[in-house]
């Protein structure tokens, strides 16, 4: 699995933070994960701390927030995923069909106004 980051993807300026090149084992153990650290222990996952995660460009940090605000960036390569307990239980259920079968198709995992979306794709495309 690895993840990056791509600046202007489309005419309206907006960004993509992407987990890419994964199969449904990493699938299932990403799940886990944010289940884990985040849902039952209600801690920070730095996903450059995660072995089976290669950070490309870029550092994504999912943790527990007030409001569901979704990516934020904190400085060049640095970025915080910002959800409240209701948005990451949402994302488990977004990850889901990932973690049944290999699939290609591509998941946002969050419906939020913001510039900077989170994207899933195995395939990396969108």
């Amino acid at each position: 699995m690895e993840l990056d980051y791509i600046e202007n993807i489309n005419a309206y300026g907006e960004n993509v933070v992407r987990l890419y090149n994964f199969d449904k084992s990493e699938s299932i153990k990403f799940r886990d994960l944010i289940k884990e650290a985040i849902i039952d222990k209600q801690q920070k996952l730095d996903l450059s701390q995660v072995d089976f995660i290669k950070p490309r460009n870029c550092n994504l940090i999912l943790g527990l927030f007030k409001t569901d605000e979704g990516i934020l960036r904190a400085d060049e390569n640095i970025f915080y995923c910002a959800l409240t307990l209701e948005g990451f239980e949402n994302m488990l259920k977004l990850l889901e069909p990932f973690c049944k079968k290999e699939t290609k198709g591509h998941q946002y995992l969050y419906e939020i106004d913001n510039p900077t979306d989170f994207l899933f794709s195995p395939a990396g495309t969108w």
